[in-house]
């Protein structure tokens, strides 16, 4: 209690400060307080806060609906990457077969004659280091394709996003002028 009474003691020190009765205008401390309570009250007949606090609602929905299209978007590079992985490991696997495949080849043409399997399995470790090769090339251009084409679909969404009407025209019209200049 001592302290709380301390307290508002300290605190009404500069109100009491000033010379005459508070509720004067000759009072400083009275005016600032009239103008702060006149501007409080305009601020809220303006709805500012209300405004505010709008402004910011659609900020942080514009945020979250970036925040979810970049959640769809590495959704989807994720399933493009696993999808890969599994093609890469089918073919590592197609590639033992292969290998074992040529091996028991080798093992059967060994037993018929020794000169024939020394040929038979240099052909097909070529072949199956060809095949490998070839599968390994294959996904790597398969990947590559695919990724120009995630990357052309985001650089589109981005494009359109960012692209209004009046340079959508101009596009449009340049395109015009350019036909024309190459027809005629």
């Amino acid at each position: 209690m001592n302290k709380l009474i301390a307290l508002l003691a300290l605190t009404a020190t500069p109100a009491f400060a000033a010379s005459g009765p508070f509720f004067s205008l000759a009072n400083t401390n009275f005016i600032v307080l009239l103008a702060f309570l006149l501007f409080v009250g305009i601020l809220v007949y303006l709805k500012v806060p209300g405004l505010l606090g709008g402004l910011l609602d659609k900020r942080a929905n514009a945020i979250r609906a970036e925040l979810n299209e970049a959640k769809a978007l590495r959704e989807d590079a994720q399933s493009v990457l696993a999808s890969y992985e599994r093609k890469q490991r089918e073919v590592a696997e197609h590639s033992a077969r292969i290998v074992e495949h040529a091996k028991e080849e080798a093992r059967v043409a060994a037993e018929q004659a020794k000169e024939d399997l020394k040929a038979s399995i240099a052909r097909r470790i070529a072949s199956a280091e060809d095949q490998i090769a070839s599968a390994q090339a294959k996904v790597v251009r398969e990947v590559r394709d695919e990724a120009v084409t995630v990357a052309i679909a985001a650089a589109r969404e981005v494009v359109a996003r960012q692209m209004t009407a009046a340079a959508g025209n101009k596009l449009i019209d340049e395109a015009i002028s350019t036909v024309e200049a190459k027809l005629h």
